[in-house]
């Protein structure tokens, strides 16, 4: 498939129902990752990661004994960067591909400067283009716009389209009901591995700029309960269970963040305050959840979600 394929030791998580989680290489390990479902024989990738993940994708489409024409869809669940930053350039590598995009995003991977501008206004031209390089574009023509509600075929199985606002208006979530479970891209949250305390997972929002929308976001989260889920396979990272639990501490926690902008809406050293007390907020929820890691580990792990929460919440609080 590649002329030096990556090795994947420590890249693959394997779950039931075809489900593998692979490691996108975005930043750090078990940061972000692309999940490849494999049906009958035919395949779809959900999410992308970035440029610099295409090698992984292909190698373990490889190691699951599939050509690059058994993909059927490239399914994107948002047009954030570090969830389909990748997927102009994977979809030149899979022939009879088609890429599913929200409509709001569709325009953002048919061209997308406008894109690439809000990332650099987000992270600075620097670390952009270190993390993300060139954004190929997709013609329209391999697009696949899901109105809300659109079930689509992989293999055997059908998988439920249904959008889902609050952490960006182009968010789409892929329910599978044969199998109950979801794959939410950022709607369910981050939960990292590097956090599990004797397999007890911890959840935190996902804020970016710049549509969250905490109520909308929450309803959001209520809509892929009521599928009763037993599983969902998020980007940020992998497969989390006990989903009764973290859908409250979740929402309970969306909202925090929203009470925390309203308060420091109209304080002049806001944007310095936000980060300092939504790092003390994490850290909080840290400890009750039993997690023992340092102060340094801590700022290791969610410094980078720090900064782009604060923007979100910022955003929205300032709004007219």
């Amino acid at each position: 498939m590649t002329a030096n394929p990556p090795n994947l030791a420590g890249k693959l998580r394997y779950y039931a129902a075809g489900i593998t989680a692979i490691d996108a290489d975005y930043v750090r390990p078990l940061l972000d990752a692309v999940h490849l479902i494999v049906d009958g024989g035919r395949a779809a990738f959900v999410d992308t990661g970035t440029n610099a993940s295409l090698p992984n994708l292909l190698a373990a489409l490889a190691h699951a004994g599939l050509e690059p024409a058994d993909v059927d869809w490239v399914l994107t669940t948002h047009v954030h960067l570090d969830h389909a930053g990748g997927a102009g350039a994977l979809m030149q590598a899979l022939p009879h591909a088609r890429c599913v995009v929200h409509p709001r995003g569709a325009r953002h991977l048919i061209e997308p400067a406008k894109l690439v501008a809000g990332s650099i206004a987000v992270y600075g031209e620097e670390q952009y283009r270190r993390l993300y390089g060139e954004i190929v574009p997709i013609p329209a023509e391999r697009l696949h716009v899901p109105a809300d509600g659109e079930r689509i075929r992989l293999g055997r199985r059908e998988l439920e389209l249904i959008h889902t606002p609050g952490h960006a208006l182009h968010h789409y979530c892929i329910v599978d009901r044969e199998h109950a479970c979801i794959f939410p891209g950022d709607t369910f949250g981050l939960s990292y591995r590097e956090f599990d305390v004797a397999g007890r997972e911890f959840v935190f929002p996902a804020a970016a700029p710049v549509h969250f929308d905490p109520e909308t976001l929450c309803a959001s989260v209520e809509r892929l309960m009521s599928y009763r889920p037993r599983a969902m396979y998020l980007t940020h990272y992998g497969e989390v269970r006990d989903l009764a639990r973290l859908a409250t501490e979740l929402q309970q926690r969306v909202r925090a963040l929203a009470a925390l902008g309203r308060r420091l809406a109209d304080d002049p050293q806001r944007s310095r305050r936000l980060r300092s007390e939504m790092f003390a907020l994490l850290s909080q929820w840290l400890d009750e959840h039993g997690w023992p890691g340092s102060v340094a580990e801590r700022h290791r792990l969610l410094d980078a979600d720090v900064e782009i929460n604060s923007q979100g919440v910022e955003h929205w609080a300032t709004q007219p």
